[in-house]
């Protein structure tokens, strides 16, 4: 008989993506999947393999004021019940949660109904809702080694890397060719669904800035959020920058392998991805985090060699005009980075982990 897993993820890329790689893997072996997510999910949820989307309530904890936090309360309540009677309908062997609020409510009612659970932390820096959740889970996996884990959490630890979505490992047969002298210099900027506004205040008036010869040779793909992709556009167009832009793109993972240079945030799927592809990438971490996670996932790459990450402060026009010309100038610098940047990769994260998956669902019934 086949195997029933249920998939919980904040409806965001960084949350989703990793839960989608498993999804397939798990589908090849024979599984059935659902997924638990949030509303959010409505952008990439036509290309989740899973049986059924089930939208359960939820909310992140925002602030301190006591009327905010009895409304998040309220909201992950509401959501524990519906993810409950969730499992008790679909009585699944095992539940995997990939992080952010939206999978509390999940993840807490596999707790409360006895079914085993897998946690898994992407960042270098376990989040908030995982600290939250991980005494509960039968097992955690990791895709870095994490420093600050809570007490006696050890034992449960695996460390499987992040799984990467199968478009990126077909990807990831493509070799990294660097840019030829005088030939095109492809450019790719995305910031997820928290970031690209600064990219498009930032990059316009910094491709500006670079002498006439770098300018010619660009090509750029650059993700917009809709409000900004007009004005993005035109300051290309009158710059006379051979630019696309677009608010999402469903097929990022082969955008990422035809650039030469990436310049991201550096949540931990794009870091992943990254380095399984190879591509070496100026990484602007988000700032304001609570946790600092994006500037721990960063550090992955920077210390191999693999990127260049800058402080979101210090990323001013004219400091990336410099970045670029001196990019342009030297393509063995940026190949070098591409072989560093793979040296890292953990391309068959999303075995371990099903392997772990598979293992954990076993014990389906050996819980008190």
């Amino acid at each position: 008989m086949s195997k029933t897993v249920l998939l919980t993820a904040g409806g965001t890329g960084g949350h989703l993506f990793p839960a989608q790689a498993l999804a397939s893997e798990l589908i090849r072996r024979g599984w059935t999947v659902e997924l638990a997510t949030d509303e959010r999910a409505d952008k990439y949820g036509s290309a989740f393999p899973a049986r059924d989307v089930h939208i359960i309530s939820s909310e992140t904890i925002r602030s301190k004021n006591p009327v905010s936090l009895a409304k998040t309360a309220l909201r992950l309540f509401l959501g524990t019940l519906q993810a409950r009677a969730v499992i008790k309908k679909l009585k699944p062997d095992v539940v995997a949660g990939f992080g952010g609020y939206p999978t509390f409510p999940p993840m807490f009612a596999a707790r409360l109904t006895n079914t085993p659970s897998i946690l898994h932390e992407a960042n270098g820096v376990m989040g908030r809702a995982n600290k939250l959740l991980a005494k509960g889970a039968t097992a955690i996996a990791t895709s870095v080694p994490i420093d600050d884990l809570p007490a006696g959490l050890t034992a449960k630890l695996t460390q499987t890397g992040n799984p990467v979505r199968d478009a990126v490992l077909d990807a990831a047969e493509l070799a990294y060719s660097p840019p030829q002298e005088g030939g095109p210099l492809n450019l790719l900027v995305f910031g997820g669904s928290q970031g690209a506004r600064f990219f498009s205040d930032l990059l316009p008036p910094a491709v500006t800035s670079l002498p006439e010869a770098v300018r010619d040779r660009l090509k750029i793909v650059q993700q917009c959020r809709p409000e900004d992709m007009e004005r993005v556009q035109a300051a290309y167009d009158e710059q006379g920058v051979d630019a696309e832009c677009a608010p999402f793109f469903q097929d990022l993972p082969q955008r990422i392998a035809q650039a030469h240079l990436v310049i991201c945030r550096s949540g931990a799927s794009s870091v992943s991805e990254l380095a399984v592809l190879g591509r070496p990438s100026i990484l602007v971490p988000l700032p304001g985090a609570l946790d600092q996670d994006q500037a721990a996932n960063a550090k992955v790459l920077e210390k191999v060699g693999g990127a260049w990450p800058i402080r979101e402060v210090d990323l001013y026009p004219d400091r990336l005009a410099q970045e670029l010309q001196r990019f342009a100038n030297a393509p063995g610098m940026l190949a070098e980075a591409a072989q560093n940047a793979r040296s890292v990769a953990k391309p068959d994260a999303v075995k371990r982990l099903a392997d772990l998956v598979e293992a954990v669902a076993e014990t389906k019934g050996e819980r008190p």
